[in-house]
């Protein structure tokens, strides 16, 4: 059966169960059902050809006899609105004069996903995930699902999956923390909105990053905070320049986003001190920290706390896929039971069906090996882009990066002198480039310039393409 022919059946079934008759008219049952599928046949020309059900079948659906459905067909039949076929059922005519051969109702293409640029942030290639592999988990997890996945689910997440990760933690972060303090999300929004809706309330001051992710003012102020803007230096951010009044502060302290500049271990225990003394709270953000490629990736900041003044925000977006959308909290002990709570009274989001699949995964050992293989890749693609753009080295400050996807470059007085950030970036854009500015992630005055190059998701031979467009960009006039 085409396409057509199983829109036009699916139709007429639709309309045809949809008949009312009335048993309190004075009009009779037959005459009732003769009118309606009158009017059915008569008003859709898209019917021509299409079956109808077997008399039985119709009966049983407008709980009539079925000698009054075949007196009907009958009838209609006689008019010429039906025919029978010897063996095969009764069919809506198609040499009636009011009606004729239907067209194909045209129907709009649907949405064309985007397909990622060159030089786009926060992505990681995914076809380096070993889908096999990562199929086989899924497969095996719900074939045949333990009781515990059936039930209401856990509040924090499915906890094989909280205990790999607090294994995880402990052997690539330096964070030593139980499973029951990992909470599952379904990525950095929600995380945001157990912490100030949970935990520490609305209507409080939070010191940020200056240049940061875009996203985060808006998330603030979603969540009824105010976002206080603390412009970075070459070591990050400073903790003299945090203002008085601060109840907690969202910092990226191994790899700032999006400059890459890591927190010196100084400033660690200072900004730890401070919480200390003022009772603030320290949300780190350890967003790729995991791709560091030159030694072992620096110990986390939670992990140098211990968890009494901090709260760890993970994610797999950029170590699995972004389409996975599993993320996780670490809180403080003390933070328990209104973490519990909070998300008792609202309910997790984040789906259940990939967790015991991600859990399998990184108890196996093949996730530990799928980052040690993603680090070896990144690694060379980020030399490759610093080798391709040295024919521009007069106008782009080209340091290699110790870690991260991207790269952050500084322009020379010479190119901005002729154009901005904001003025490449647009024109990378045109092009079929993504290459994002450093300027529009910055609210203070004096926007830091920069161009943030993403190199992760896109093979050599793509970043070859994508630099020499870049490079016609930088060397033209303005």
């Amino acid at each position: 059966m085409s396409n057509f022919e199983t829109f036009s059946k699916a139709n007429l079934d639709r309309d045809l169960f949809a008949i009312s008759l009335d048993t309190s008219l004075k009009t009779s049952l037959q005459a009732q059902l003769l009118d309606a599928l009158r009017s059915i046949v008569s008003k859709s020309p898209n019917l021509v050809g299409a079956r109808l059900p077997a008399s039985r079948t119709l009966a049983s659906e407008l709980s009539i006899s079925r000698t009054t459905v075949q007196a009907v067909y009958d009838q209609m039949i006689s008019e010429g609105y039906l025919v029978t076929r010897q063996g095969s059922g009764t069919f809506v005519a198609s040499e009636i004069t009011h009606l004729s051969q239907p067209q194909p109702i045209p129907r709009p293409a649907g949405p064309v996903a985007e397909e990622w640029r060159p030089f786009q942030t926060g992505l990681p290639d995914q076809t380096l995930l070993p889908h096999r592999q990562w199929a086989r988990y899924l497969e095996r997890a719900w074939r045949s699902p333990s009781p515990a996945l059936l039930t209401r689910p856990d509040p924090l997440g499915w906890h094989p999956l909280r205990q790999a990760i607090s294994d995880h933690l402990a052997a690539w972060r330096h964070l030593s923390c139980d499973p029951g303090q990992v909470v599952i999300t379904s990525g950095a929004r929600e995380a945001f909105e157990v912490i100030f809706h949970g935990l520490l309330g609305a209507g409080i001051q939070v010191a940020v990053e200056d240049p940061c992710w875009p996203k985060l003012h808006t998330i603030l102020a979603d969540t009824g905070n105010s976002a206080h803007p603390v412009r970075i230096d070459a070591d990050g951010m400073d903790i003299e320049r945090i203002p008085s009044g601060i109840r907690a502060t969202i910092i990226t302290p191994s790899r700032h986003y999006p400059t890459g500049v890591s927190l010196p271990l100084s400033r660690r225990v200072a900004l730890l001190d401070w919480a200390q003394q003022t009772g603030a709270v320290v949300i780190e953000d350890d967003y790729d920290s995991e791709f560091r490629y030159r030694g072992h990736p620096l110990p986390s900041l939670s992990g140098l706390d211990g968890l009494n003044n901090t709260i760890y925000l993970g994610s797999f977006s950029k170590l699995v896929s972004p389409a996975l959308r599993i993320g996780y909290l670490v809180v403080p002990k003390r933070f328990l039971r209104s973490t519990v709570a909070y998300l008792r009274h609202v309910g997790p989001r984040a789906s259940l069906i990939p967790q015991p699949a991600l859990a399998a995964f990184m108890n196996s050992g093949e996730f530990a090996m799928h980052l040690r293989r993603m680090r070896r890749v990144y690694a060379r693609r980020q030399s490759h882009l610093l080798n391709a753009l040295a024919p521009v080295a007069d106008l782009l400050d080209l340091q290699p990066d110790a870690s991260g996807m991207h790269l952050c470059v500084s322009p020379t007085a010479s190119l901005v002198d002729r154009m901005s950030d904001l003025e490449i970036s647009k024109r990378a854009e045109q092009i079929g480039l993504r290459v994002s500015a450093l300027s529009a992630h910055c609210v203070l005055p004096e926007k830091l310039q920069g161009l943030l190059l993403g190199y992760a998701a896109f093979d050599e031979e793509t970043l070859s393409d994508a630099t020499e467009r870049l490079i016609a960009i930088l060397r033209a006039k303005a």
